[in-house]
């Protein structure tokens, strides 16, 4: 028995769906250097790893948003100032994944759950242009299914839009389904989607931790999940 088969009384679930960034990958070393590349562009100083690792969570618009305002709230950035930087920002990111790495744990439960033909997909607020190359680069691109950007529905996380375009396109039933994630907007966006969330305390959550969001099952390492104990031996 595992904690997957405790959260679905004995059985798995048909389906299980990721957020990327925080969760599967840590990208932050990445989105930090191409903010800060654009921030130079724009004659700012750099924001660094650690303000833009609390500012990650929201897509890429939030996320050069919040670097033009120095901080978490951005409302008063300046729409044109912030599409003339999201474009600096998307063009110094889309080749520079050298320093984003697979989180310890990953692939085995990637590999645990595709060995009993669970159907897994990707749901995000990153731009749906970057998941597919960022996915084979990092070799995890021949797990999932379906993938969902921040971009390819109307509305991102917290909205349920995705979860419940990836259900639909499944024919699986919100109760079959497991969503897992390290944010708030993911907890979130599995409640709205009537789906079960695990959330890892490793991820990015605004300097929060996700406990205080109080998802089904909170994890340290994704085998933990997977394994024939809670405890990882």
């Amino acid at each position: 028995m595992t904690l997957l088969h405790t959260l679905f009384d004995g059985e798995l679930p048909r389906l299980v769906m990721f957020d990327l960034d925080g969760t599967l990958l840590d990208s932050v070393p990445d989105l930090a250097a191409a903010i800060d590349h654009m921030l130079e562009r724009l004659g700012r100083p750099p924001a660094g790893v650690e303000r833009v690792r609390d500012w990650v969570g929201n897509g890429s618009l939030a996320l050069v948003r919040r670097a033009l305002a120095g901080q978490l709230e951005h409302t008063a950035v300046d729409d044109e100032q912030a599409t003339q930087a999201l474009t600096l920002f998307m063009a110094a990111y889309a080749d520079n994944h050298a320093l984003t790495r697979v989180y310890p744990g990953v692939r085995e439960c990637l590999e645990w759950l595709a060995a009993r033909d669970i159907a897994m997909a990707v749901v995000t607020n990153k731009p749906e242009r970057f998941i597919t190359p960022l996915l084979a680069e990092k070799g995890l691109d021949g797990y999932f299914r379906w993938r969902v950007g921040g971009d390819t529905l109307p509305r991102c996380k917290p909205a349920p839009d995705g979860l419940l375009h990836v259900l639909q396109a499944a024919a699986v039933e919100p109760a079959q389904a497991l969503f897992i994630g390290d944010s708030c907007n993911d907890v979130r966006a599995a409640s709205a989607a009537g789906v079960q969330c695990a959330a890892l305390s490793y991820g990015y959550n605004h300097g929060r931790p996700i406990a205080e969001e109080n998802p089904a099952l909170l994890l340290d390492d994704l085998r933990e999940l997977v394994a024939s104990s809670p405890t990882l031996r």
